[in-house]
């Protein structure tokens, strides 16, 4: 006999984690363990009002950058989603799951009105690509001597 479908009810309370959800090789994971962006609030202090409303957080603007820059993700649109939808993406840019992603037209009225920070952001996009490449040039170069050292003994 069939039974009836069980109406789902609401739990009242969750127990969730993103830091368990996220793989240990999340490519993410690797960035976090070098992205500081913890000074860029008092780097942009100068360029907003004291008296208007409270802005998006620049370093989260940041973090979603650097997401889109990684993965691709050229749409400030389809990266509010992705971010949205992505717990990796929320994990790397510190918001929990009931923590609103900023509309994109945030990133647009930056990009118009804030030219500087867009500079700064452009910078610091540009700092982090040369790190990696850098990173990434310093661990071909210990895999080669690796290789040219296990060449020499055979």
């Amino acid at each position: 006999m069939l039974g009836p479908q069980q109406e789902a009810q609401a739990a009242l309370f969750y127990e969730f984690s993103l830091e368990d959800h996220v793989p240990q090789d999340q490519l993410l994971r690797s960035i976090d363990r070098f992205v500081d962006l913890s000074s860029i609030r008092a780097h942009l202090a100068g360029f907003y009002s004291h008296t208007s409303r409270p802005s998006a957080d620049p370093e989260l603007q940041i973090r979603m950058l650097l997401v889109g820059y990684c993965f691709g993700i050229r749409s400030v649109r389809r990266l509010c989603e992705e971010v949205h939808l992505n717990l990796a993406y929320r994990w790397f840019c510190r918001l929990d799951l009931a923590d609103r992603v900023p509309d994109h037209s945030t990133f647009s009225k930056n990009r118009h009105n804030r030219a500087e920070i867009a500079s700064l952001i452009e910078v610091d996009i540009a700092a982090t690509e040369a790190w990696l490449l850098r990173r990434i040039e310093n661990k071909l170069n210990e895999a080669r001597q690796r290789a040219a050292g296990v060449t020499h003994y055979i």
